[in-house]
C-alpha cells in the first residue's frame, strides 16, 4: 500500500473513531472540514458513518455478552434500570425503525436502546437493518448541514476570534447547537423536550441547586466572617448532630418528638456487609421488618426510606413483603420504615426560635400540590405528559417512575397521579402557604417543637386530611424533620419573582448564623470543619444511588 493510500486510511481510522467518543461533535467537524476542503465530501461522511455503524453494533454487543453484569454496577442500575432496559428491549423488537429514529431525535436515549437491544432483543437482523439504514439517512444530513451552514458562522467568528482553532471550536460548538435544536424540533417530543430546555432558562425554580445558590455565595461568606465561622450554623440545633447539616438520622430525630404527633415509623438497622443467605431465604432485614409489623399492628402499604437521605431521594411506597425485601436489597444502609399516611395534604412549615426566647414562631408554610394528570381519552400517558407546560420540565423524572405505563391512554377525566413524594425535584409544586397559617397552627407547632431538647431551627413535613382542622392546629402527623440545611421552600412558588425568593432565602440563612451564634454563646459548640466534611464524606459515600422516589 503506497504512503498516500496509508494516509487516507489512518485519515478515515481517525474520522471513525472520533465518532466513538462524540458522533455529533465529529459529523460537525467533518462537515466544516468539507466545507474548507480540507475533507472530500464522499470520503467525510463514509468514515463518520462507518464510526457510527460500529459504534451502534459495539453498543449491541456490550448488552449482548456483558449486559447482565453491567447491570449489577451501582452507577449503571442508577441510570438504567433492569426493568426500564428489558421494556426497551421488547419496545425495540416489537417497533424497530420507530425506536432507531426516536433513538437518533431523543438525546440520551440512544445508549439504552441499543444495549436494551442487545440485552433481551431477539431480533439482530432487524436491529442491524434499521440501524444501518438510520446511519445511511442521518450521517449525510448532519454532514451536510454541517458543510452548508458551518461556513457562514465560522465566518462570522473570524471577525471576533479571528482564525485558527478558536474560531473552529467556536463553530463546531455553535453548528452543534443549531443542528440539535433543528433535529428536536422534527418531533413532537423532541420540540417538548427543546420548549422544557428554554424555559429552564427563565423558569429559575427548576435549576440545578449549584446554579440557583452560587449567587447566595457572598451572602453566606459574609454571614461566616460577621458570625465568626462557616461551621456556626451546625451550633442552631444542639440536639441534633452538626445541626442538621448532614448525615443525621431521620429516625433519631422524629423519636425526639412527642408521639403522638408523629407517624409510626421504625429503623431498619443496616445489612451485615459479609452476610450471605441462600437466594430463596427471606433476608433477615425484611424478617425483622415483618416482625415490627406484626408486633405493632401494621399493614402494608408502608413508606420506606433511606434512614440519611435529603430531597426526597429513595422515598417508595412498598405494598407487599417481595417489594419490600427488593428495596431493603437496593439501599444496605439504615432505612426508616414508616406507616403510610394517605394525606391528601401536605405541607411544610418553617419554624425558628431564639435560644434565648420562651417561644418560637412559624417563618413560612410551603403548600405542596401534587402532580396530577387528566387523561383526553385519545392521549397517551407520555404525549399528556411533555404536553403540559409544567410536567414536561420534569419529563424524565415522570416517565422513569410510570416505567411501563408510559403508552396507557387514560379515559377521558381519569386522573393518575405522578408523585407520592412531597418533594420539589420528585415534581410536586409548592406553593406559599401564607393562608394556612394561624395563632392556633403557630402554638401547636411551637409547642411541639419546644419539647424537642436542642431543637431552634428547621422544618416540619407534616401530612393531613382537613384543612379546617389543620389550620386549627389539629389533626395532622409529621413525616419528617429537618434541621439546618432546611430550605424556606415556599420561595419555590413559581407565581414569586426571582428576587423575592433571595430575599426569603437570605433571611433564613441570617437567621440560622443569628441562632448558631447565640447557641455557642450560651455554651452549646459547632462542630469543626474538619468533622463537618469528614462526615459528609462518609454520607455520600455511602448515600443510595436510587435517587429517583415514588
Amino acid at each position: 500500500m503506497s504512503g498516500g493510500a496509508q494516509g487516507d486510511w489512518a485519515q478515515f481510522a481517525a474520522v471513525a473513531a472520533g465518532t466513538l467518543v462524540s458522533e455529533d461533535g465529529t459529523c460537525i467537524a467533518a462537515g466544516l472540514l468539507i466545507r474548507a476542503g480540507r475533507l472530500g465530501a464522499l470520503f467525510g461522511i463514509a468514515s463518520c458513518a462507518a464510526g457510527i455503524f460500529l459504534g451502534d453494533l459495539g453498543l449491541w454487543l456490550i448488552g449482548r455478552v456483558f449486559g447482565r453484569r453491567l447491570l449489577a454496577w451501582s452507577w449503571v442500575r442508577k441510570r438504567l434500570p433492569r426493568d426500564r432496559v428489558e421494556d426497551l428491549g421488547r419496545e425495540f423488537d416489537q417497533w424497530g425503525w420507530k425506536a432507531v429514529v426516536a433513538s437518533r431525535f431523543l438525546p440520551g436515549t440512544r445508549v439504552p436502546m441499543y444495549v436494551a437491544a442487545g440485552m433481551v432483543g431477539t431480533r439482530v437482523d432487524r436491529f442491524i437493518a434499521w440501524t444501518l439504514a438510520a446511519v445511511l439517512v442521518w450521517t449525510p444530513l448532519i454532514v451536510g448541514l454541517a458543510a452548508l451552514s458551518g461556513e457562514r458562522v465560522l465566518a462570522t467568528l473570524r471577525g471576533f476570534l479571528g482564525g485558527g482553532w478558536i474560531a473552529f471550536a467556536g463553530a463546531l460548538v455553535l453548528c452543534w447547537i443549531l443542528l440539535r435544536t433543528v433535529t428536536l424540533g422534527l418531533t413532537v417530543q423532541g420540540r417538548a423536550t427543546l420548549m422544557a430546555r428554554l424555559s429552564r432558562l427563565w423558569r429559575w425554580e427548576f435549576w440545578p441547586a449549584w446554579v440557583f445558590y452560587l449567587p447566595l455565595v457572598p451572602w453566606i461568606a459574609w454571614l461566616a466572617f460577621r458570625y465568626r465561622g462557616l461551621t456556626t450554623p451546625t451550633a442552631a440545633n444542639p440536639g441534633i448532630p452538626h445541626g442538621g447539616v448532614v448525615g443525621e438520622s431521620k429516625f433519631d430525630i422524629l423519636s425526639k418528638l412527642p408521639p403522638d404527633w408523629v407517624v409510626p415509623g421504625a429503623r431498619i438497622a443496616p445489612a451485615e456487609p459479609d452476610a450471605v443467605e441462600p437466594a430463596t431465604a427471606r433476608r433477615p432485614r425484611v424478617r425483622a421488618l415483618l416482625a415490627i409489623m406484626q408486633d405493632r399492628g401494621w399493614t402494608f402499604p408502608l413508606i420506606l426510606k433511606p434512614d440519611a437521605g435529603q430531597r426526597g431521594a429513595g422515598v417508595r411506597l412498598i405494598r407487599n413483603a417481595d417489594a419490600a425485601a427488593r428495596y431493603l436489597d437496593a439501599h444496605p444502609r439504615a432505612v426508616l420504615a414508616q406507616v403510610y399516611h394517605c394525606g391528601p395534604f401536605e405541607a411544610g412549615i418553617f419554624y425558628v426560635r431564639m435560644p434565648d426566647e420562651p417561644r418560637g414562631r412559624i417563618f413560612s408554610i410551603t403548600d405542596k400540590v401534587f402532580p396530577v394528570l387528566t387523561g383526553d381519552g385519545a392521549s397517551s400517558v407520555e404525549t399528556l405528559i411533555r404536553r403540559h407546560p409544567r410536567f414536561r420540565m420534569q419529563a424524565r423524572t415522570f416517565l422513569e417512575r410510570l416505567n411501563g405505563q408510559t403508552d396507557r391512554v387514560l379515559p377521558l377525566g381519569e386522573t393518575l397521579r405522578l408523585a407520592l413524594a412531597g418533594n420539589h425535584c420528585q415534581g410536586t409544586m409548592f406553593r406559599d402557604g401564607a393562608h394556612l397559617r394561624t395563632s392556633g397552627l403557630e402554638e401547636t407547632i411551637d409547642r411541639i417543637a419546644r419539647q424537642v431538647e436542642g431543637f431552634c431551627f428547621g422544618r416540619f413535613d407534616v401530612r393531613y386530611a382537613d384543612v379546617d382542622e389543620f389550620k386549627a392546629g389539629r389533626g395532622f402527623s409529621i413525616v419528617e424533620l429537618n434541621g439546618a440545611t432546611s430550605e424556606s421552600t415556599n420561595l419555590y412558588d413559581p407565581s414569586w419573582s426571582l428576587l423575592r425568593a433571595y430575599r426569603t432565602l437570605m433571611r433564613q440563612w441570617a437567621l440560622l448564623f443569628e441562632i448558631g451564634d447565640r447557641n455557642r454563646r450560651l455554651g452549646h459548640a459547632a462542630s469543626s470543619l474538619r468533622e463537618v466534611l469528614a462526615d459528609a464524606r462518609t454520607y455520600y459515600a455511602a448515600r443510595s444511588r436510587a435517587s429517583l422516589a415514588d
